[in-house]
């Protein structure tokens, strides 16, 4: 190692050991839609930068950057987590004068809400976390925090075991169809990892990916999916069926290049029909790295799908760049669709959206025959839920595609689609 990277190795000792918290806030401004009306789109458009100087003033230890048109996020580092309260309400301040725009001064109403995490925390989940605070203040309309602990004892022993567990054979991975509404075809299927423990029994993701993204085991834990989701789709063209696979991929790899360089290896290296779904949010993070990373996976014949789409902050100056061909629409709304006034026109709107960019749009979190029919009305290309199939072992798959188990749905769903198209076409 040479002089340069000991000193930066020091430097970087030293401020971990000064600076134990890592600081993530969110600055909305929550009038921007009536400033823009009354200052005109050109002016409106640059009103974050006037935003950004004022908090650069105020905060000068921070890093302040604009992400949005009116969304601006702070990086600081801090001695304790109470830190952050002192923080955002510094960033609060700032907006208690009105700004000087072109002469006339406007006052900036503003949402705030902030994450707070360890050194070791990464920087793609203390985002995450502070963009779920920034939803919840929208709702309150007061200011969010939300603290990432570190990883706890039995976490680390929860990695450790994970670890071993890749090279153990002790991880499945289980398949959930998507079914082509009108054609009533399964056309492809969610890969979902499951740990099958010695003793603890079947672990579900949720309680072991965010360990493995903590642990920095995630980049491997991704490579092993791939690698078997691969070996599937082989096994399934064997037995007469082939569908593309597709692989849920953690927001920490999109900015990863040894994980892209690999990934991008393997498929390329063989046959088989992939997908990648990623979230918004993880695109929003790091869009250069996101975006050019996102085509390397096109080029090389990896649909591209948007997954969760509305759950967090969606961004169409994004999304009209990504190479992607699929956005699954989150089940927020599809659980709530035939019980709520809202949900049908944001659902509505999101796939006439996504067909004029020319994509396939997924409905998650199908449960009820209601919103299977309803779905096919508004004119939603593919159906994922439990009204078709729970996630299942690759045997059972076999068997529910060899039966043909997913049109008990549709045949159930057909009287409830006739009077739902009637209704929507006189609505």
């Amino acid at each position: 190692m040479d002089a340069s990277a000991n000193t930066a190795e020091l430097i970087h000792a030293v401020a971990r050991m000064r600076s134990p918290c890592r600081f993530h806030v969110l600055v909305e401004a929550a009038n921007f839609t009536y400033l823009r009306r009354y200052l005109g789109c050109a002016r409106a458009d640059v009103l974050v930068q006037d935003m950004v100087e004022r908090l650069r003033l105020t905060l000068a230890d921070a890093r302040v950057r604009a992400i949005g048109r009116n969304l601006i996020e702070l990086d600081v580092e801090g001695e304790a987590p109470e830190q952050l309260d002192t923080l955002m309400s510094s960033a609060c301040r700032a907006f208690e004068d009105p700004l000087d725009l072109d002469g006339e001064p406007h006052r900036i109403k503003i949402v705030i809400a902030g994450a707070v995490g360890s050194w070791q925390t990464d920087e793609v989940t203390l985002a995450e976390e502070a963009e779920r605070a920034l939803a919840k203040a929208r709702e309150y309309d007061k200011p969010v925090t939300q603290a990432i602990e570190a990883l706890p004892h039995d976490a680390k022993k929860l990695a450790e075991e994970l670890d071993l567990a890749i090279g153990r054979g002790e991880l499945v991975l289980f398949y959930q169809p998507k079914v082509h509404a009108r054609r009533q075809e399964i056309t492809s299927a969610e890969a979902l990892i499951r740990w099958q423990h010695p003793t603890r029994g079947l672990i579900l993701p949720g309680d072991f990916i965010p360990v493995a993204e903590q642990a920095q085991l995630i980049r491997r834990l991704t490579l092993w999916t791939i690698e078997q989701a691969i070996v599937d789709a082989a096994r399934l063209r064997t037995a007469g069926y082939d569908m593309r696979l597709f692989v849920n991929i953690s927001g920490q790899l999109l900015s990863d290049d040894l994980f892209v360089a690999n990934a991008c290896r393997m498929v390329g290296g063989n046959d088989a029909a992939l997908g990648f779904e990623v979230t918004e949010t993880s695109v929003i993070r790091d869009p250069e790295s996101a975006i050019a990373n996102l085509q390397r996976f096109a080029d090389i014949g990896i649909r591209i799908s948007i997954d969760d789409y509305g759950a967090g902050l969606s961004s169409l100056a994004y999304l009209k760049q990504l190479p992607a061909r699929e956005l699954k629409i989150d089940k927020l709304f599809v659980t709530q669709l035939t019980s709520s006034n809202r949900d049908p026109l944001i659902v509505r709107s999101t796939i006439d959206l996504a067909h004029a960019l020319d994509m396939e749009v997924v409905a998650e979190g199908v449960e009820t025959h209601a919103a299977l029919a309803l779905l096919t009305v508004m004119g939603c290309d593919m159906i994922q839920g439990f009204l078709i199939s729970r996630p299942i072992a690759f045997d059972a798959f076999v068997t529910f595609l060899r039966e043909d188990r997913h049109r008990r749905a549709p045949e159930v769903s057909r009287d409830s689609f006739n009077r739902l198209a009637a209704t929507w076409k006189r609505g």
